[in-house]
């Protein structure tokens, strides 16, 4: 090969490897964009005013494990004149076991 065409070749490939960090670049923008934009959710009406808006901001604390949960995502369950909100369905009703153990322990001590 002579020295021509092995400039050549290498400028083809600088060229090839710029075009694909470029893509790569604008790839890794376009997620990051798309990440931290809020996604409408199903029976969430972000149009009709603040309040919805407000409410997926809120976080809440699961009682049982401690995990922080937007308010609109949480599982609620309703304690008395409190509610609680949780972060699975198996926090929950491990919760509502340990509750309803607790009381029985005290009904038999009565």
């Amino acid at each position: 090969m002579t020295f021509f065409s092995r400039v050549l070749r290498f400028l083809f490939w600088l060229l090839v490897l710029s075009w694909g960090v470029r893509l790569l670049k604008h790839l890794v923008a376009w997620m990051m964009r798309r990440a931290t934009q809020p996604t409408p959710r199903k029976g969430v009406d972000v149009e009709s005013g603040s309040q919805a808006v407000g409410l997926a901001r809120r976080l809440v604390r699961d009682p049982l494990c401690g995990v922080h949960v937007a308010e609109v995502l949480a599982i609620p369950l309703r304690d008395g004149s409190e509610t609680l909100h949780f972060c699975s369905v198996d926090c929950r009703d491990a919760y509502a076991r340990r509750r309803a153990l607790k009381e029985e322990r005290i009904a038999a001590n009565g």
